[in-house]
């Protein structure tokens, strides 16, 4: 039998929340797995998120920020959620950019949704290309009060990710996305001379 015809492999037998807060819900679920054994799963839930790559002149907007989990300062794309349903991602992805870098772009071209650590993490994440960026009024949450916009070379970027300072895999795997999107766009024979980005 093929894998991906034979369904859920695992049974959800009972659910339990564990904690909750304005950010997250976290389970501990009772299991029951395809062979027989059964066991428990931890699930974290979150509300969705948007990734955005903003692009000018050569050079993509960064953000560094100190994340409290690693106890570390890193350097990423701007992304967040806005801890409630959000039925339009783009809006997401412009309050994001507006919040974290105050730019506004004139077109948000949407590259794709992927899921955000699925081993043990319910959330999506909606990522976007920004191009034509201005300056706007910058209206970062009271959680980014240590946020600093960098904007660095394109090529710098990408050293960056080989060389582990960067290390958020978001910004790598959505970057790697933009990066097969603008492949196939400049293999179109009507797009090989206007590719811009």
């Amino acid at each position: 039998m093929n894998p991906e015809d034979a369904g859920p492999t695992i049974t959800t037998l009972a659910r339990r929340e564990v904690y909750r807060n304005k950010w997250m819900r976290v389970y501990e679920d009772e299991i029951l797995r395809s062979n027989g054994e059964k066991g428990i799963y931890g699930v974290c839930e979150k509300d969705a998120s948007a990734l955005i790559i903003p692009i000018e002149d050569g050079k993509v907007w960064l953000v560094e920020q100190f994340r409290y989990a690693i106890g570390e300062r890193a350097l990423e794309l701007p992304q967040g959620g806005w801890e409630m349903e959000v039925e339009q991602p783009e809006e997401l992805a412009r309050g994001e950019l507006r919040e974290e870098l105050g730019l506004e772009a004139a077109e948000m071209t949407f590259l794709g949704q992927q899921w955000i650590a699925y081993g043990f993490t319910k959330q999506p994440q909606y990522i976007f290309l920004a191009t034509g960026l201005t300056e706007a009024a910058k209206d970062p949450d009271p959680e980014e009060h240590d946020l600093v916009p960098r904007p660095v070379a394109i090529a710098e970027f990408e050293r960056m990710i080989m060389d582990g300072t960067i290390r958020d895999q978001c910004t790598a795997a959505a970057w790697c996305l933009y990066k097969l999107w603008r492949e196939q766009r400049e293999d179109r024979p009507a797009n090989r001379k206007t590719a811009r980005f």
